[in-house]
C-alpha cells in the first residue's frame, strides 16, 4: 500500500480524477478524452514540481522518514556485490540495527557498516527501530578495525532516529560505546566515506559518522536533535516541530553550505522511494569518484585533512562586550568579596 504524506495529497487527488478519466476512455473511446487526459497529465507534472522544488525543512524530514524509502540493506543490494555480512561485537550480543560486512564496489573492496530499519512491525522489532544497542556501535567498531587490519575503506550508511536510549542501553554504557568509536574513527587509516541516506540522528548517527567525505541524499537530514525533542524543550510543545526543522537548519542544503557535508547527492523528484534503482545509481557515482580521490593519498595525508576537516567545525565571534566581560570575570577574580563577606 502506498503511503500519502499530507502535502502529497493535492497530487494525489488529481490523479484520482485522472484514474476516473482513463476509465472513461477506456468505455466510450480514448479520442474522445485525449485532450482532458494531458491537460491533467501536465497539470500533475506542474503540481508536482511546484510541490517538490519548494520543499519545507519539515517536508524533508517527512520524506527522510517515509515507511518506502530505502534503507541501508536495499543500497548494500543495488550498489554493491560480493556482500558477507558479520555479526556480533564479541562482547555481549548480535545488533540487527546495525549491519555490515565485507563487500566490493567495482573493482575496490571495502567495508560496509550502516543503521537498518524494519519494513514491517515484525522486523522493526528485530532491528530495533534502526535504533542500535551499545554491541551495535561496538561490532562497528569491530568491523572498521578489521577493515584498518586488512586495508579496506570503510562506507557507512546512516539512517537513524538515534542510538537507542532504554534503560538496558545505559546500563551497558552506550554514550561510552559511542564516544569510543568517535575517537577511534578519527585514527583509523583507511579512507571512510559516510552518507546520510535518511534520518541522521545525533549521537547514534554520529557514532558511525566520523568521515574523511560525509555524503547526504537530498531529502535526507543530519541534526543533533529531532524536531521534535527540540520543540519539546525550547517550545514546550511537540506541536511546535515544523518550527523547530526550520530553526534547526538540517536540510542537505543547509548542511552542505555551513560545510558539514562534502557532497548532496541528488534524489528523483518525489523522493528516493520513488525510484529506488535511479537513487542507488546516482550514490554509487558519488561513492566511487571520492573512494578513487581517497585512494591517492597517503594515511598520513588522509589523517591530517580528516583532522583539519572536522577541527574546522564552527567558529567563534569575540566582541566588545565579551571582553568587558572577561575583564570583571578577572576582576572579580582577584578580589571575590568587599570585605564584609559579599561577593561584587
Amino acid at each position: 500500500m502506498k503511503h500519502i504524506l499530507e502535502f502529497e495529497k493535492p497530487i494525489l487527488e488529481l490523479q484520482k480524477k485522472l484514474d476516473e478519466l482513463n476509465e472513461q476512455a477506456k468505455k466510450l473511446g480514448i479520442e474522445k478524452f485525449k485532450d482532458e487526459i494531458e491537460s491533467l497529465e501536465d497539470k500533475i507534472a506542474q503540481e508536482r514540481e511546484l510541490i517538490f522544488k519548494n520543499l519545507t525543512p519539515w517536508q524533508r524530514v517527512q520524506l527522510a522518514r517515509h515507511p518506502q524509502r530505502p534503507y541501508t540493506l536495499d543500497y548494500v543490494k543495488s550498489i554493491f556485490t560480493d556482500f558477507s555480512e558479520l555479526h556480533g561485537d564479541r562482547l555481549y550480543a548480535e545488533d540487527y540495527a546495525m549491519v555490515g560486512g565485507f563487500a566490493r564496489l567495482d573493482e575496490y573492496k571495502v567495508m560496509l557498516v550502516g543503521t537498518q530499519k524494519g519494513r514491517d512491525t515484525k522486523d522493526n522489532i528485530k532491528r530495533n527501530f534502526g535504533c542500535a544497542h551499545p554491541e551495535g556501535y561496538r561490532k562497528a567498531l569491530r568491523l572498521m578495525q578489521l577493515a584498518n587490519k586488512f586495508l579496506l575503506p570503510v562506507i557507512t550508511f546512516i539512517d537513524t532516529a538515534g542510538a537507542y536510549p532504554g534503560v538496558g542501553a545505559e546500563q551497558r554504557h552506550i554514550a561510552e560505546a559511542i564516544a569510543v568509536n568517535l575517537r577511534e574513527m578519527m585514527v583509523l587509516e583507511v579512507p571512510i566515506i559516510s552518507v546520510v541516506i535518511g534520518e541522521g540522528g545525533s549521537g547514534g548517527a554520529l557514532g558511525i559518522g566520523v568521515a574523511d567525505k560525509v555524503l547526504i541524499l537530498e531529502n535526507a537530514y543530519y541534526s543533533v536533535i529531532s524536531p521534535e525533542g527540540c520543540a519539546a524543550i525550547l517550545w514546550k510543545d511537540r506541536s511546535a516541530s515544523e518550527k523547530a526543522a526550520e530553526a534547526l537548519k538540517i536540510t542537505a542544503n543547509d548542511l552542505y553550505k555551513f560545510g558539514l557535508v562534502d557532497e548532496i547527492v541528488p534524489e528523483p523528484l518525489g523522493g528516493a522511494h520513488t525510484n529506488p534503482n535511479e537513487t542507488a545509481a546516482s550514490l554509487k557515482k558519488a561513492l566511487s569518484k571520492h573512494l578513487s580521490q581517497l585512494l591517492k593519498l597517503t594515511s598520513t595525508e588522509r589523517l591530517k585533512l580528516r583532522y583539519e576537516k572536522y577541527r574546522a567545525f564552527g567558529y567563534f565571534l569575540e566582541t566588545k562586550g565579551a571582553v568587558i566581560a572577561e575583564d570583571v570575570v578577572a576582576e572579580q577574580v582577584s578580589s571575590p568579596n568587599n570585605g564584609d563577606g559579599e561577593l561584587t
